[in-house]
């Protein structure tokens, strides 16, 4: 597994929060619905992505949380790094302290490959990227997501 638990949720939550109104703001329950996302966890990682810049928030009737930016502005890497850190594709694989090109590890060779293309991904894949697949996939299995005014979002 590439991230961690709370990583993929807070990927998964917000494609879903990007299909369902990418300009406005959507609760937390509309977010989770239909979903096996936990509401109360998907909260505290949102409120870790507000101080993170990537959401904001509104207490209130039509509050809820929205992307601070479009969702073609954030990319993969900047919600990986919100939470789980980039330091685990930084640092070397087999945890020595001094491993560059000039003291390689054992390792460093072939993991210096997969490092770069794995940066590689999470810098050129972005959230509208991410949801549309996550669209492509809902549309596969029939499925929809409720818009924030409760009408469904048909699969494009």
């Amino acid at each position: 597994m590439m991230y961690s638990t709370t990583c993929s949720y807070a990927i998964r939550a917000l494609c879903r929060l990007a299909l369902i109104d990418p300009e406005g703001y959507v609760r937390i329950q509309e977010v989770c619905e239909g979903s096996a996302l936990p509401s109360y966890f998907v909260a505290k990682i949102f409120r870790d992505l507000v101080r993170a810049g990537l959401l904001k928030s509104a207490k209130g009737r039509g509050g809820g949380y929205a992307l601070a930016r479009p969702a073609k502005e954030i990319r993969l890497f900047d919600i990986v790094d919100a939470i789980d850190g980039i330091a685990q594709y930084q640092q070397c694989v087999v945890g020595l302290e001094q491993c560059n090109d000039k003291q390689p590890c054992p390792q460093h060779e072939h993991f210096k490959a997969i490092r770069q293309r794995i940066l590689s991904y999470l810098n050129n894949t972005s959230l509208a990227d991410m949801s549309k697949a996550l669209n492509k996939k809902l549309d596969i299995l029939g499925m929809t997501l409720p818009t924030i005014d409760g009408n469904q979002i048909p699969a494009d």
